[in-house]
């Protein structure tokens, strides 16, 4: 672990943003241009918030299962507007075995067009329908700008895909996924999250409405966390999966899909980071409890060693992320500031006084102060200061981002302020795509979200001046 200060997040963010992530031991750039390697701390991230939607997917009647990484581009080319959307981002397998292909192989960027071509096999009835499938996978999407987590060309992410017998089911289905990612965003990485719907021009290549939750970085950028997409009958159509209806009609089925990645690793970082390193939400800190016990000789340690691992094994009981540092080749301080540095929410320090006396020293990532606790009350203590480092988390954050969430006045106030200040601006649009080009153009921001259900808002575009048709929240964006 490197001993230099880190770059001061108000100086340099992004600067910060990468000696964090290296420093921390959460990734690394791979060999291959845009490619990363997750280290163990950030691949432990990875696995809790993996579980955490596992979960709700499971509890909301969705099962996993595993399609291939290469889609015949023949495949792909079936939904024009899903091809031309992510051409430029295809990879392409041309060769195999020594040999040229002759239908060439693409890179899965997702995977709407194996699965619908699939679907088609597995529907012939409503009696067929839902299909509710999950599958967690890598993609290749050939990006030019990337940046560890955030954007790199291979990723990690899961990505559901169903399939419905109406419309209404399908839109349900679509929001109540959004609201699975608004709850882990939430409750488990502690980020506050807007719910919207995009824009046409923000809109999933082939959908006919993209939802979406976006949250606010520390550095007043926002982030996409998370999307779900009412397909309509776009992808049915394409690959020609009907079903007989109850009335022995033939319909086409109607699709959804969603996806929540491992970009919300970097989020998390992002969002709780200060310029000593991570702030882990206890939720998906890899170890909750570090215990690092101080000593200077062998009896020292022997006393010492013998409290801390009774302390470690009673944590461990309680289903505590417990880890003991119990390494000689580096000093107390060394071991305080690397745990620091990795976010670890709760660290409890042990010395032969502490012994004596009975008690233990916490040392507190969030709110950064100590306090001592009588040994006999620290295990059982440990789940509550947990729990009250998440809600602090998020409290936090959402302080932030409600001081940093503006309602637009003028156009100059907005050009101005999301220059300055960034942050969230919610304000009149007329809903003219040209008008958005316009503002993005010169201001590089985006539409970040509209509302879920279309809102007038009761006052005109404030950039062109026509009557306003949608509320739209801007936002320079990752």
């Amino acid at each position: 672990m490197s001993t230099n200060r880190l770059p001061a997040q108000h100086d340099d963010f992004p600067a910060w943003y990468v000696e964090v992530v290296k420093r921390a031991e959460l990734a690394e750039h791979g060999p291959a241009r845009g490619s990363m390697i997750i280290r163990p701390h950030g691949y432990a991230i990875w696995e809790l918030l993996q579980r955490a939607l596992d979960d709700r997917f499971k509890a909301t009647g969705h099962e996993n299962l595993y399609f291939p990484l290469l889609i015949p581009m023949s495949l792909l080319q079936k939904e024009a507007d899903h091809v031309e959307g992510f051409a430029p981002q295809v990879a392409v397998v041309t060769h195999g075995g020594g040999e040229k292909l002759e239908d060439p192989l693409a890179i899965r960027p997702t995977s709407e067009a194996i699965i619908w071509s699939t679907y088609k096999r597995w529907i012939q009835s409503y009696r067929d329908l839902p299909l509710l499938y999950n599958q967690w996978v890598n993609v290749l999407r050939w990006e030019m700008r990337t940046r560890l987590f955030l954007r790199t060309s291979e990723f990690l992410w899961q990505e559901g895909h169903t399939a419905h017998a109406t419309s209404d089911e399908a839109v349900e289905e679509s929001l109540r996924m959004l609201e699975v990612y608004r709850e882990v965003a939430e409750d488990v990485l502690a980020i506050p999250v807007f719910k919207g719907r995009k824009t046409a021009a923000e809109r999933f290549p082939g959908a006919v409405e993209t939802y979406c939750i976006e949250g606010l970085m520390r550095d007043g950028k926002s982030l996409q966390c998370g999307t779900s997409h009412f397909l309509g009958q776009n992808f049915a159509k394409a690959y020609d999966v009907t079903f007989l209806n109850a009335d022995g009609v033939a319909e086409h089925a109607w699709a959804t899909s969603w996806g929540f990645s491992a970009r919300m690793v970097g989020a998390a970082i992002m969002a709780h980071g200060d310029d000593a390193g991570l702030r882990l939400p206890p939720a998906v800190a890899p170890i909750q409890v570090a215990i690092v016990p101080i000593y200077r000789s062998d009896d020292e340690r022997a006393s010492v060693m013998e409290v801390a691992e009774k302390l470690r094994a009673d944590l461990a009981a309680l289903g505590v992320r417990v880890r003991l540092d119990d390494r000689d080749q580096h000093r107390p301080g060394y071991k305080f500031a690397e745990w620091e540095l990795k976010g670890v929410p709760l660290r409890i320090e042990l010395g032969p006084r502490d012994v004596a006396a009975e008690r233990a020293v916490i040392a507190r990532r969030l709110e950064g102060d100590k306090v001592e606790v009588a040994l006999a009350d620290i295990a059982s203590g440990i789940p509550d200061r947990l729990a009250s480092a998440q809600r602090g988390l998020f409290a936090d954050a959402l302080a932030y981002r409600d001081a940093n969430t503006h309602e637009i006045t003028s156009y100059d106030d907005f050009a101005s302020g999301v220059e300055e200040q960034g942050g969230f601006w919610r304000g009149a649009w007329c809903g003219e795509g040209s008008c958005e080009a316009e503002i993005s153009a010169a201001t590089k921001a985006t539409i970040r979200f509209l509302p879920t259900e279309p809102t007038v808002p009761g006052a005109p575009c404030m950039h062109c001046g026509r009557p306003g048709v949608e509320v739209a929240t801007w936002a320079r964006a990752y």
